[in-house]
This record gives C-alpha cells, structure tokens and sequence, in this order.
C-alpha cells in the first residue's frame, strides 16, 4: 500500500496476483481488493490490459476472479437479450411500448420473471397489462 502510487505499483500488483494462491478465497478476496485499491491508475490500467489482450494470469486468484466477471457478463448478456426480446414480441404484435413499460422491462434483473413476460407477451393486447400481470 505505500509504494502503490509508486513506480513499483505494477510490480506490485503482478506479485500480490502470484502470491494470492496460498489464500483461501475469502482472504485472497479481501487482500486483492485492498492491494489493487491502492495502486495507481496506471497500474490498474496495465493489470486490466494484460487480462483483455489474452495474457493468462498464472494464479488461481486472479483467474478465479476472471472466471467470475466472465459468468456475470454472460448472466448480464442473457438479461438483456430476454428483455430486449419482450420488446420486440410486443412491438411485433403492433402493441405500443408505453415508456414506463420498457424502463421496467430493461431494468429487470429476475430471468424468471422475463421468461412469464416472454409468453405474457403472446396473448396480452396492451403492453400495460405486462406488467400488471405480475403485480408489478
């Protein structure tokens, strides 16, 4: 923490992700968080860039932390792609979308609930009923 603002912040960074795999998980979440915290732009920048040009982190903490924003993103890509379907199975159907409608459909975090609006969608006749249907 007190050379992360220092040239030596990169070197820093690259040592705490080698020797994070002698932490349990919990700990190795705590620390990771507290060591890159305190590094420098730069050398958060230089981290980031390393894991999106296809460097392959040698630690476990570092690829277990990689396997999960990899998971997230595919769980935020299914979201949007499911609301985004509601949209259009009612804009299809020649419904008008009211704003309130797709704010509350975009903003949907819950896949279950876009799966009921998916077929809600099939046999409701204003876009309004979408929502009340699930006492939204």
């Amino acid at each position: 923490m007190a050379h992360g603002e220092s040239e030596a912040a990169e070197a820093i960074g690259l040592a705490f992700l080698a020797a994070a795999d002698e932490l349990d998980e919990e700990r190795r979440a705590v620390y990771g968080d507290l060591v890159l915290s305190s590094l420098n732009a730069a050398a958060r920048r230089k981290l980031e860039a390393m894991m999106k040009s296809g460097y392959e982190f040698q630690s476990e903490f570092a690829r277990s932390y990689v396997a999960k924003g990899v998971e997230k993103g595919r769980e935020q890509g299914i979201l949007e792609a499911k609301a985004h379907d509601v949209l259009a199975f009612l804009e299809a159907r020649g419904l008008e979308v009211p704003v309130e409608v797709r704010e509350r459909v975009l903003a949907s975090t819950d896949l279950d609930e876009l799966d009921r609006w998916i077929r809600r969608s099939a046999v409701i006749t204003d876009a309004r009923e979408l929502l009340a249907a699930t006492g939204s």
